[in-house]
């Protein structure tokens, strides 16, 4: 990914918490002919100093069995991303379009074991249910096996990433807060959450 050194983030625990917050991802291979991806709920966690992502897919979905032809993967991570108007500058310029994203490239296996499986969909059911109502274990374990067998687990481990963050560096501080008032006084939460980011991001 093309990242200009100012838009660069290189701190781990930062892009690690963007990971987290934004894990409907994009996961891109090769099948030997074209690029191939698919958009899929992962579950980024960490483990001493060591990244992984878990994931599944439908077992109709091709892209699994294209795992062994791949050394390495690559999931795309984005944030909140918006329109830039120039007539938000103290100055003649140009539009412009913000945004975060994160590129992320790893080692990917087929989870075979039933077990593993059964905990990588339990970890995210639990991660999203906001009541105790619904869990993987008190469902009939005839269903919950039946539907594992017609998906395929995945583990990813991560040996590199890269993080753009274009979020308007560049501007000075009065061009800066400026974009982020207009930025607010939009009505849709891309703005807002752009704006969020440029905030954090100047005060970091």
């Amino acid at each position: 990914m093309y990242t200009p050194k100012l838009y660069r983030e290189e701190d781990r625990a930062k892009i690690i918490e963007f990971l987290k917050q934004n894990e409907f991802a994009i996961l891109v291979t090769y099948d030997g002919e074209k690029p191939t991806a698919s958009h899929l709920l992962v579950e980024v966690f960490e483990e001493g100093e060591r990244i992984f992502i878990n994931g599944h897919m439908s077992r109709a979905n091709p892209l699994w069995k294209t795992f062994e032809k791949n050394a390495e993967t690559l999931t795309i991570f984005h944030g909140p991303h918006t329109y830039i108007s120039p007539t938000w500058y103290n100055h003649v310029n140009v539009p412009t379009w913000n945004y975060q994203a994160v590129h992320v490239y790893g080692k990917t296996r087929i989870v075979e074991d039933y077990d593993e499986a059964y905990h990588i969909l339990k970890r995210l059911t639990d991660r999203h249910e906001t009541t105790a109502h619904y869990k993987i274990e008190t469902l009939p374990q005839d269903f919950v096996a039946k539907e594992i067998k017609g998906v395929v687990a995945f583990q990813i481990e991560v040996t590199r990433f890269d993080a753009n963050y274009k979020l308007s560096q560049n501007r000075d501080n009065e061009d800066y807060q400026n974009i982020i008032a207009n930025l607010e006084g939009r009505e849709d939460e891309m703005s807002h959450g752009v704006a969020e980011a440029m905030r954090n991001k100047r005060q970091a």
